[in-house]
């Protein structure tokens, strides 16, 4: 067995929203950039979203475009990527803005040089049918590489036959890359081994990717079976800001892929470098390290993704309600059923986690209505996100009370109504 291993970092995007609230400092990726760039990545990604860049100017009192220009001056070799950059809703988790501005976002990135790629997702709200078909030629139109990312979930109506045909519609659209985004940790072994092959047969000559996060603690050996089946790129961070409810150890994962007879194609004397800069930069700002997490059954349950975990209990905290995270989860398993489902990510899992901390807080379900959900029931992001779920729900009695004006938390906290 032979062959190389490729690595997409996720240390300053997707690291530090899981673990640290989206907490990274401007000095602290200053401080690294330049060995990251070195490190031997296919691919780093960079905070470039709105979602960080309201992170930045609310919380940490920073400017997000002084950081951008700052990771395009010294990330040069190596492709940068994030979440969205094609022109998307600036707001986030509230009223779409208009689609000029999110173009003009998104052209800004690129022609300062923070953003070579753009990852967008294809099965949470329709979006084969009503955003690629406008995003795409967008995409083109800047001259970056597109990567589209089938969003896996654990569903009643989520089943394979879903996964394969989403995967050969987004092979039509023809991206550079297709990946599964887990962004939930749900994957298991005997999981991958099942939906891997018919993705990769539905792909055809389109790279595939994997992403996924370590909140049950299965994705590491998740990773090293999608080796052995065919894929070659995995999404890794680099310690402190892996494990946890982040993505795999880029160190751990390259030595037992190693020990499989792989070759990974990153500096590992390099990583173990920033990464020990990267925990100093931690426990000097009181900042928690990943780490391997239990398993916990109930994951499976609530499937709220790492990012939002981090941040729900960080929001709680500052409501004083952190001793009441498993009721807040709880609520979550119910307001998914209620809605039929849809995929936990963003912002579907801002949406419900908001909606869950104000029915425990007030003691009443859906006596307060975020605007969002009421969005979502009518419709306002596809049917594919099981709007007729909501509909049965609604005959049965357990319909949502009359909207009431609240505004959700950015990173899907509770809202301040």
């Amino acid at each position: 067995m032979s062959g190389d291993v490729r690595f997409l970092d996720t240390t300053f995007r997707d690291g530090s929203q899981s673990l640290w609230a989206m907490g990274i400092r401007h000095g602290m990726m200053e401080a690294l950039a330049a060995d990251l760039d070195r490190a031997g990545f296919d691919v780093v990604e960079v905070p470039a979203n709105p979602i960080f860049f309201k992170k930045m100017v609310r919380d940490l009192k920073e400017d997000p475009w002084e950081t951008m220009r700052m990771l395009a001056r010294t990330i040069t070799r190596t492709p940068k990527t994030c979440m969205g950059g094609a022109g998307g809703n600036l707001n986030g988790f509230g009223t779409p803005t208009p689609p000029v501005l999110g173009r003009l976002f998104a052209t800004m990135l690129v022609r300062m040089g923070a953003l070579d790629r753009a990852q967008l997702v294809a099965n949470t709200a329709d979006q084969l049918t009503r955003q690629l078909p406008a995003a795409v030629p967008f995409v083109r139109e800047l001259g970056i590489k597109l990567a589209i990312g089938v969003c896996y979930t654990v569903s009643p109506r989520h089943t394979d036959e879903h996964f394969v045909d989403v995967t050969r519609r987004t092979a039509q659209l023809h991206p550079d890359v297709i990946y599964i985004k887990d962004a939930g940790g749900l994957l298991t072994v005997d999981r991958i081994r099942t939906l891997l092959p018919p993705i990769l047969a539905a792909a055809g000559d389109i790279p595939v990717e994997l992403h996924s996060h370590c909140t049950t603690g299965l994705a590491p050996l998740v990773y090293l079976e999608a080796l052995q089946l065919g894929v070659r790129t995995l999404h890794c961070g680099i310690p402190p800001l892996a494990d946890g409810s982040a993505q795999p150890s880029v160190l751990d994962v390259a030595h037992n892929a190693r020990v499989l007879g792989y070759e990974p194609a990153v500096d590992e004397e390099l990583l173990r470098s920033i990464s020990a800069r990267l925990a100093g930069f931690a426990r000097q700002d009181g900042l928690p390290p990943g780490a391997p997490l239990a398993y916990d059954r109930n994951h499976y349950r609530h499937q709220i993704p790492g990012g939002v975990i981090s941040n729900l209990r960080f929001q709680l905290a500052e409501i004083r309600m952190e001793d009441r995270l498993d009721e807040v989860l709880e609520e979550c398993v119910h307001i998914r059923a209620d809605l039929g489902y849809p995929i936990m990510i963003t912002p579907f899992s801002q949406y419900i986690a908001t909606q869950a901390a104000i029915n425990v807080a007030s003691g009443e379900r859906y006596g307060v209505v975020i605007d969002e959900l009421v969005r979502f029931a009518q419709g306002g992001y596809g049917e594919t996100q099981g709007t007729r779920g909501w509909t049965r729900t609604c005959v049965t009695g357990s319909c949502p009370g009359r909207a009431r004006r609240s505004w959700p938390s950015s990173t899907g906290g509770p809202a301040r109504t």
